[in-house]
């Protein structure tokens, strides 16, 4: 808005009826704008504050903390993996009596036969082991027989599952004194004592270690170590030098 301001007397004023001249005619007169700064600035703090208000009405739409809400965070969570199932399980699907199974094996000797005595009640003297052996659907068996009294190994058998009948065969024989076979990570490890002349039965000379894998259709050897026995223990008691007594001063 444009208005006229005075800087000199009122007397500079035209008469009545005069034609208005240019401004930059009058004498004493300058044209000036005058800016409504208050109007404006009063202007833009309405304006601002309604752009604060929308604002504010918009964050009032999302949650407390100032984020939006979402809903329910998804956590992804892991399914256990199952393990491959193409191995034999270490667990018989039934009961194995291996005593009923050594008894009607005709490749089980008739000395361990007569041997296979309960040594208190129904305790048999029979180590049982489960493992896969022969790559078979059913777990392998390996059964130890043993003396009662010092626990001697008498023979070492293995029974593989048939894929026909379901029954189990024996795959594995060793009948020796003081043998005996455990499943060492899917190979067999049978051990031998070996006795020199005049070794008693609780003192070897030595022992055999085989490991045999399995080949197709039966065992074949892999490694084979010998391990001797010192013959300074064991045996007898260790002579020794008395230890000395303190001089007494």
């Amino acid at each position: 808005m444009d208005g006229w301001v005075s800087d000199g007397p009122a007397t500079d004023r035209p008469s009545a009826g005069a034609s208005p001249a240019d401004d930059s005619t009058v004498p004493g007169r300058v044209r000036k704008r005058v800016t409504l700064s208050a109007t404006t600035a009063t202007g833009g703090v309405a304006l601002a504050a309604l752009l604060a208000f929308a604002l504010f009405a918009i964050g009032c739409s999302t949650s407390t903390t100032g984020t939006r809400d979402e809903g329910a965070a998804v956590v992804a969570t892991a399914e256990p993996v199952s393990p491959p199932t193409s191995e034999a399980s270490a667990l018989p699907a039934r009961d194995i009596d291996p005593v009923a199974l050594l008894r009607r094996d005709p490749k089980v000797s008739g000395q361990v036969k007569a041997d296979l005595k309960p040594c208190s009640e129904d305790a048999y003297p029979v180590d049982t082991s489960y493992g896969n052996l022969t790559g078979a659907a059913a777990p392998d068996v390996v059964v130890n027989v043993m003396t009662c009294d010092d626990a001697v190994g008498l023979g070492t058998y293995v029974y593989r599952e048939s894929d026909q009948d379901h029954r189990y065969e024996n795959v594995f024989v060793a009948e020796e004194p003081a043998v005996y076979a455990t499943i060492d990570r899917g190979e067999l490890v049978v051990t031998r004592q070996v006795y020199a002349k005049g070794d008693p039965v609780e003192y070897p000379s030595g022992e055999d270690v085989v490991t045999y894998t399995w080949a197709d259709t039966k065992f074949t050897e892999r490694y084979r170590v010998r391990n001797n026995y010192s013959g300074a223990v064991g045996n007898g008691p260790v002579d020794a030098p008395a230890p000395s007594m303190p001089s007494e001063n």
